[in-house]
């Protein structure tokens, strides 16, 4: 297949286009993009007709940072008749054998969206009629690759596949997360998505755990904080501003009314830093570099908010300066980058210091 097909935010298709052209690139497969603003996808069209099965064996997902989902795909499917809109999509299909799943989905946008009920009542028929054409097994199977047919429109759809090693188990890409009653706001959100994105469910009940000392740097009213406690972990809560007072009453968190550029851990014995304070992306990136070349944590999750242009280009060379700065303060890290959906104009980066080391924190 020629095309690949990217979900993002709806208003950063200039980011998820300029990202994927300069990627694509890296790995020698030639294409342009194609996007509308707030179309909420992108599609990359190679010029050799298999470039998009080499993107999607070869591109890791998870080191996009503003693509949520991605798939090979087909051209796109026109003036699909209402009688059989089935027929088409299998023979675009017929190349796949034997995949594992299924997801009918929409772009992230209120007009797509409106296309959700049919693609539900749709899924049931051609997932028969991809069982009866051998490209879907009868019981789904998550090793196998995902067949991902997108509705742009009445009619209108892409059809391709994705495979289960880098894929998103999500639906577009989306997590459903529940806003719990007591949290004290919306953001908690984000800092509980990033907890699922970067670490596996495994990963997140060994460093993730009960008995863990963290800090959250600009805490105030507790969102980020509340995700910390709920998990069982001792919180330094740095802001001059109040924090959430069922939050104090768990007895797990220390509150400092200190600005949280200058606040020094009077204990280094800190496994995660948390950070959500609206502030200049570089320097936020900088306070991390700090923390990190002074030893005070091992594992660190922030957000750098975005400018309103080039922002794929100022999110990369921030990356690559802090990159830099550790390699020559010889700290060996792994560091993604991710626009998470409960991001706005911000993105989320998770730093993990000294990955191979065992060292306990607790």
């Amino acid at each position: 297949m020629k095309n690949l097909f990217l979900f993002c935010r709806s208003g950063y298709e200039k980011d998820c286009a300029a990202e994927i052209q300069q990627r694509a690139a890296e790995l020698n497969v030639g294409g342009f993009v194609k996007t509308n603003v707030n179309d909420a996808y992108v599609i990359y069209q190679c010029f050799e007709e298999d470039g998009a099965d080499t993107l999607a064996k070869e591109l890791a997902l998870s080191s996009l940072i503003f693509t949520r989902q991605m798939f090979a795909a087909s051209e796109l499917l026109v003036d699909l008749p209402e009688q059989d809109r089935v027929s088409p999509i299998v023979t675009a299909l017929s190349e796949l054998s034997k995949c594992g799943e299924l997801r009918v989905e929409t772009p992230d946008t209120n007009e797509a969206k409106e296309l959700s009920a049919f693609c539900r009542k749709f899924t049931v028929p051609l997932r028969q009629g991809l069982k009866k054409s051998g490209a879907l097994l009868g019981a789904e199977n998550d090793r196998r690759p995902i067949i991902h047919v997108c509705f742009i429109g009445p009619g209108k759809a892409y059809a391709g596949y994705s495979l289960s090693n880098n894929s998103s188990p999500h639906f577009m890409g989306i997590p459903r997360l529940k806003m719990a009653a007591d949290a004290p706001s919306r953001s908690s959100l984000k800092l509980d998505e990033a907890f699922g994105v970067f670490l596996t469910k495994d990963e997140q009940e060994t460093r993730c755990r009960s008995g863990l000392n963290a800090v959250d740097l600009g805490a105030c009213p507790g969102g980020w904080t509340y995700q910390l406690v709920r998990r069982g972990m001792m919180v330094a809560a740095i802001d001059n501003g109040p924090m959430d007072p069922k939050l104090m009453e768990t007895g797990q968190v220390k509150h400092y009314r200190a600005d949280g550029f200058r606040f020094e851990p009077p204990r280094k014995n800190i496994y995660w830093l948390v950070c959500d304070m609206v502030e200049k992306p570089a320097r936020v990136a900088e306070l991390m570099e700090a923390w990190a070349i002074n030893g005070w944590f091992k594992e660190a999750i922030f957000n750098l908010k975005l400018p309103m242009k080039s922002r794929y280009k100022e999110v990369s060379t921030i990356l690559e300066t802090m990159a830099t700065i550790l390699t020559e303060n010889e700290i060996d890290f792994k560091m993604q980058c991710k626009h998470l959906y409960h991001d706005r104009d911000e993105v989320t980066v998770h730093l993990w210091l000294f990955p191979e080391k065992g060292v306990s924190y607790a």
